[in-house]
């Protein structure tokens, strides 16, 4: 920001009484009688001049101690910035000098006064805008406070022992954390600052005959940390220490390990403590360890989706700060008044709180950086940031100079004229009538902006006052109303059974959720259901519509930030209820894992989901956030990234932005993604605990095993909530023992390695299981071994399995695991499928296997859609095993891929039926047209599938549906030659 020119000196002068005057001339003398003073050029004593009329708190110490100011000047540093460290340097120099603990804080006291002058020296005749001010100011901060720490930690250690981990064996020491302006590294010229102190663990000191322990230890060092630089002794204070911010705040321990402090804010810390905590910093003590501490802290303050539960929160903030700014005398406050410095952080800061868990660029400290960054992300337009900038700069050069007169702690405007003109002068007005017009100005505007942050979304401001969205359907949730009125008014709002409607509001009203409901939850409930009504009637069928939301409402009610996160964006409510009239699925789905709610805040993601290759990564950043001996949050994570992506592509289908083919390459990719990480966490849980297994030529198998997808997930034709028919394999040598330090044989260890993958697919959790998974297809199916070698998989497709298991090989690719072994079962697979085979015999066992099929699982009152009413309209359809249907289409596909593979090696690319049958056209062996009713055919079937999955209703529709395209297919059928 740029100030006007600085005012002229005899202007401010010449108002000085006769104290004043008197301080000055007599500092004047003092320094007179100094040699160096005849060294003083014109500018320097223009600059002293400025500064003295400025600053009674300069004149005070150039009067007092003259060398200091004398040698400020001298050194030159008065004209330039400090190098990086030079300020801690000539810190930690004079602290070396200290021999006692009086001595100490003599010299910090000494060097605070020393770097003060220089900061109020620069600051006032402009030489260092007003982020450096603030730096020099925090970085004397941090050097006092870790100079002094580092000093008290020998000495400490000395008398009462080393502290040592319990669990890590290692010496402790102590994480001093600043909150705040220092945090921030934006200090004022007379801030306290605010410290909390923790230490990594418990356990006791060492090398004493009487340890103490490691709290105790530390809580005596805080307080000797905190006597050397708060008292207000001869030579000043350095620091006012602030330690309420801790746990439990003044009545809290004033030291705590970081578990105790995790603990905390896990179990009790409040919205105002993640407010707080945007801004720490390890400001002093064992930087590494304070790392590790902020990390473990930060799940608290930064919630890993978008935060729409702190909202409640930041709002009674607001409203606290807005009572305070009513009390009397808070008008002359600039931080804490209206339009105050305050006002400007807590804009800021309610978007770090609510968008800064998924928006990693909003977690950082310094305001300027995080509004410069809502800019740059879009959050607010550029004009308003502008505003917010220039208006809190002003603010903060304004309480600088407050506060240089006298370096005292104050905020508020000075009502003496001398002060008044003092403050003019140093902002560079000619007056303070002009420069009070101005700072009203920028209050007016940080003002306007404060108020339209996290603004009631159920007030809009009109004519004729306060308008409450959705307030119309509020005495009929609050069963104000008569019966007779409350239809009347569902009615008229395009509810079919307004009865029915009634029943179901006044159901929820009296549930044992509700009633068990806190005071807040029900306030929000309260606003949120007017609101959903005011949308439900927008909608063609109100009642489906309400029908499906209210189970979601109900479970979600007692925690009821979901409710705020819906009342919070109407986009979001239209797009739940959207998506729920089109599909009980999904109003399942939500209302059983409400922390979907996340996804229908952003529609362009949610209509469009990502690619394989951005699923894959995507995954792999949400895991590794979580520690890797953290199952239990790795399977949530697994699981709730399952469901994001499920509803992502279910809604997607929904509203047609992606066809059917796309659904089930999506739903697969998702899948093979999960799959994994599955994969990867089970063999290093095996690994950690076995070793590595090894191969018949003695080289370890890393990993030397794959997952071999069957099926739908095969054939890339997953549907909504298909399970995974899967079979896995290795090529290690089942006898050779593992290399770890509890070794297993071969065998044991893939056997295992099977088992921790299904138990991590399957295990239900708070969200759910991933997948079914159905192991059947492997060699001897249920009797057989879990895992199979390849060279066991081979012998036994090519010596045992029956024709069936042959069919099903056609859809079996790789999913996951070794490249390698990958490959060489793709041979496997080539040299079974396409070895030479009787056409007869195949053409007799694959007929006989589909009239099993159809017999034990088509529609019995239609002969499984072979009988004379197969085709009434009364009648039913099963899409997927009935005569004509999806299966007889699978089965021809497998048919001429076993017949024709031998000759037509392209058959066997591809597992999917849509590209076999592209191949089997392309070869001659199909006729285009045929072909082309096989592959369309096909996909209605799979769409009309994929609707009813979607409606939570069985394949099964009317007879009277795809009439041609069922004779089609069984004219094909019958021209293959299959009965």
């Amino acid at each position: 920001m740029s100030l006007p020119m600085l005012g002229q000196l005899p202007a401010i002068l010449a108002p000085l009484p006769a104290r004043n005057r008197q301080t000055f001339e007599a500092a004047v003398a003092t320094l007179s009688r100094q040699d160096q003073l005849a060294t003083w050029g014109a500018a320097t004593w223009e600059a002293f001049d400025r500064v003295c009329a400025a600053s009674d708190f300069v004149i005070q110490q150039a009067s007092a101690a003259p060398s200091l100011l004398l040698d400020l000047v001298a050194s030159g540093e008065l004209d330039r910035p400090f190098a990086a460290g030079e300020l801690r340097a000539q810190i930690a120099s004079a602290v070396q000098a200290a021999t006692n603990d009086d001595e100490l804080g003599r010299q910090l006291r000494r060097q605070r006064a020393r770097q003060q002058v220089r900061i109020i020296w620069r600051d006032l005749t402009r030489q260092a805008d007003l982020v450096q001010t603030c730096r020099d100011l925090s970085d004397m901060a941090d050097a006092s406070i870790d100079e002094a720490y580092k000093w008290l930690y020998r000495r400490h250690c000395d008398q009462f022992g080393t502290p040592m981990g319990r669990r890590s064996g290692q010496p402790q020491q102590m994480v001093i954390l600043g909150m705040g302006k220092l945090g921030a590294v934006e200090l004022n010229l007379s801030s306290d600052i605010d410290l909390i102190f923790a230490y990594p663990e418990g356990g006791e000191t060492e090398g004493v005959k009487r340890p103490l322990d490691n709290q105790e230890f530390f809580i005596r060092l805080g307080q000797r940390l905190i006597k050397a630089l708060d008292p207000v002794t001869v030579d000043g204070f350095v620091f006012r220490v602030d330690m309420r911010l801790r746990p439990y705040g003044s009545s809290g321990a004033l030291v705590l390990s970081f578990n105790a402090l995790e603990q905390y804010y896990q179990d009790q810390g409040r919205d105002w403590e993640r407010y707080a905590m945007i801004k720490a910093r390890v400001v002093a003590g064992d930087q590494q360890a304070g790392a590790q501490l902020l990390d473990m802290l930060r799940p608290f303050v930064y919630r890993r989706y978008l935060d729409f539960s702190a909202i409640e929160a930041l709002r009674t903030m607001k409203q606290l700060i807005q009572q305070e700014v009513r009390r009397k005398g808070m008008a002359e406050n600039i931080k804490l008044g209206a339009g105050g410095i305050r006002e400007v952080e807590f804009i800021a800061q309610a978007f770090q709180l609510i968008h800064g868990g998924r928006d990693l660029s909003l977690q950082q400290r310094p305001l300027l950086k995080v509004l410069a960054t809502l800019e740059g992300q879009g959050y607010l337009p550029p004009a308003v940031v502008a505003e917010l900038r220039e208006g809190y700069e002003f603010l903060r050069y304004t309480e600088h100079a407050i506060q240089a007169i006298a370096d005292r702690q104050t905020q508020m405007l000075p009502d003496g004229e001398l002060d008044q003109a003092r403050i003019a002068y140093m902002l560079g007005f000619p007056d303070w009538a002009a420069f009070h017009e101005r700072l009203m100005h920028w209050r007016g505007r940080v003002d306007w902006h404060f108020r339209q942050v996290i603004a009631d979304p159920d007030e809009e401001e009109g004519e004729e006052g306060e308008v409450v969205v959705g307030g119309e359907w509020l005495p009929l949730w609050e069963d104000v109303q008569d019966e007779e009125a409350a239809c009347r008014q569902l009615q008229d709002a395009g509810f079919s059974d307004a009865a029915k409607a009634l029943r179901q509001l006044a159901a929820l009203r009296a549930s044992p959720q509700l009633r068990a409901m806190q005071r807040l939850g029900r306030e929000r409930l309260d606003a949120f259901i007017p609101r959903l009504l005011a949308q439900a009637v927008e909608h063609d069928n109100p009642d489906l519509v309400l029908e499906r939301v209210l189970p979601l409402v109900e479970a979600v009610a007692r925690r009821s930030a979901y409710l705020v996160l819906l009342t919070e964006n109407p986009g979001a409510l239209r797009r739940l209820l959207t998506l729920c009239a089109a599909s009980p699925w999904i109003a399942e789905q939500i209302a059983r894992y409400p922390l979907l709610l996340d996804e229908l805040l952003n529609e362009g993601r949610l209509f469009n989901p990502p690619l394989a290759p951005e699923l894959v990564a995507e995954l792999r950043e949400r895991l590794t956030r979580i520690p890797e001996d953290d199952l239990e949050q790795q399977m949530e994570a697994l699981r709730h990234f399952k469901l994001a992506h499920s509803l992502r592509v279910a809604a997607s289908e929904i509203v047609g932005s992606l066809p059917l083919m796309k659904v089930s390459d999506y739903l697969t990719w998702l899948a093979e993604a999960i799959l994994e990480e599955v994969f990867m966490l089970a063999w290093r849980q095996t690994v950690a605990r076995h070793g590595l297994p090894q191969r018949a030529d003695g080289s370890p198998c890393d990993p030397g095993f794959i997952i071999v997808g069957y099926g739908k997930v095969g054939g890339i034709e997953l549907g909504h909530g298909s399970d995974l028919d899967l079979v896995f394999i290795h090529d290690g040598d089942p006898g050779a023992e593992t290399d770890g330090a509890k070794p297993i044989d071969g065998a044991q260890f893939f056997t295992r390695l099977g088992q921790r993958i299904i138990h991590l697919l399957t295990t239900q959790t708070n969200s759910g299981q991933l997948y079914e998974v159905d192991m059947r297809l492997r060699p001897s199916g249920a009797a057989g071994l879990l895992v199979s070698s390849l060279n066991a998989f081979g012998r036994y497709q090519e010596t045992e399995a029956w024709t069936w298991e042959h069919q099903a090989l056609v859809r079996a690719r790789v999913l996951v695991g070794c490249k390698a072994l990958g490959r060489a079962f793709e041979g496997v697979r080539a040299q079974v499928l396409g070895r030479e085979r009787d056409l007869d015999t195949l053409r007799a066992e694959v007929s006989d296997m589909r009239a099993k099929m159809r017999d034990n699982l088509g529609t019995k009152a239609t002969a499984a859609g072979t009988g004379p009413n197969a085709f009434d309209a009364g009648a039913p359809f099963d899409i997927k095993q009935d005569a004509g249907g999806i299966v007889d289409i699978e089965f021809m596909v497998q048919y001429a891929a076993l017949a024709w593979s031998r000759d037509y090696p392209g058959l066997l690319e591809y597992t999917d039926n849509i590209r076999i049958l592209e191949r089997l056209e392309q070869a001659g062996l199909l006729p285009a047209n045929d072909a082309s009713l096989l592959r369309e055919a096909y996909k209605a079937y799979r769409s009309a599938a994929h609707r009813q999955a979607l409606q939570k209703q069985a394949g099964v529709i009317a007879g009277d549906q795809f009439v041609a395209q069922r004779r089609e297919v069984l004219r094909i059928w019958a021209w293959l030659g299959l009965s």
